[in-house]
């Protein structure tokens, strides 16, 4: 088993029969931040789904969270879902109930049911994203920055290995993208969560300079110092 938090090895990504990516090999390492760029359509959300379990890997290797993702099935892919974080771009919180029932529907959805225990969980992650007043309120008496933090902390509820950001800035605008970039990369070092996020966004690559991955023309190119910009 890899000691990375993700190891790719020879790796090709079909969608389909289609090949998408091929000969893929990343390994990222626990606590380490990393970009992830290209084009629509050149493979980025493909290589996400793998890392996540939604596309099937049949060729190469491949490890997430400890998770071999050659030998999982659907009953095993839940498991390796508790050690990911998905954070969105467009928040995907439940409109119809506020802050804490939010929080409480994932967790009862991924096995607990300690209420005191549920309670303290969602205490501790409002105020790592420093919401911690906003518990009562709904969706819609939230900004956008206050959204995507609950995200965060939504996506921090089982303590992941690794986070999984998909455009988190997308819809914000300047300098609330700071805030949630400062966010995660606070997440990253202080409590030793990898995090990869997909993204658009160069500025934020420059004024949040990390190792950048990019698909193109079918491969993955990592440059693991230098910003491909």
């Amino acid at each position: 088993m890899s000691k990375s938090i993700i190891e790719l090895k020879n790796v090709n990504i079909y969608q389909s029969q289609t090949l998408i990516l091929s000969d893929v090999n990343i390994s990222i390492e626990k606590g380490e931040f990393v970009y992830l760029v290209g084009k629509t359509g050149t493979g980025k959300s493909s290589l996400l789904k793998t890392l996540y379990g939604d596309l099937e890997l049949t060729s190469g290797e491949g490890w997430v969270a400890g998770h071999d993702l050659k030998t999982l099935t659907w009953k095993t892919v839940p498991f390796l879902r508790r050690n990911l974080g998905v954070v969105f771009q467009d928040f995907q919180l439940m409109t119809d109930r506020n802050v804490n029932d939010n929080l409480i529907f994932v967790l009862k959805a991924t096995g607990w049911k300690d209420e005191k225990l549920i309670n303290d969980k969602i205490a501790d992650v409002l105020e790592k994203v420093n919401l911690t007043s906003k518990g009562f309120k709904m969706p819609f008496e939230l900004s956008g920055g206050e959204q995507q933090r609950i995200d965060i902390a939504r996506a921090l509820l089982n303590s992941p290995k690794l986070i999984l950001a998909d455009e988190p800035t997308g819809n914000l605008d300047p300098e609330t993208s700071d805030e949630i970039m400062q966010l995660l990369f606070h997440i990253c070092r202080d409590f030793d969560t990898s995090i990869i996020m997909a993204t658009h966004d160069y500025m934020v690559i420059n004024k949040f300079p990390a190792r950048t991955i990019k698909t193109e023309n079918g491969k993955v190119w990592d440059n693991a110092t230098i910003p491909m910009i």
